[in-house]
């Protein structure tokens, strides 16, 4: 059964979104997609803030790439300027 996270993100002050949108395009997105995600969503949600939608095919795949995740998130935090603010997770029970 499909897996899905759904994590939220805030850019440091001052930092350009733009900029700080670029590098998560060019390095984080492949990066969980190299770790079995299905599918990546990024959605602007304010100035500083975006909602990241990571689609699985299921449980197991997400909790094998645990800890390349933890990983890529703290250099997401160092590199990028930006901070998770939360994160909610579970299986897919219905879709239309």
């Amino acid at each position: 059964m499909r897996y899905i996270t759904i994590t939220t993100w805030e850019i440091a002050d001052g930092t350009d979104y733009n900029v700080s949108l670029r590098a998560i395009e060019e390095k984080r997105l492949p990066a969980l997609k190299g770790l079995g995600a299905s599918r990546v969503t990024v959605i602007r949600t304010s100035e500083r803030t975006s909602a990241a939608i990571t689609e699985w095919p299921d449980k197991i795949t997400r909790d094998a790439a645990e800890l390349k995740i933890d990983e890529v998130r703290r250099k997401v935090h160092k590199e990028d300027m930006t901070r998770m603010t939360g994160e909610m997770r579970g299986e897919v029970v219905a879709d239309v």
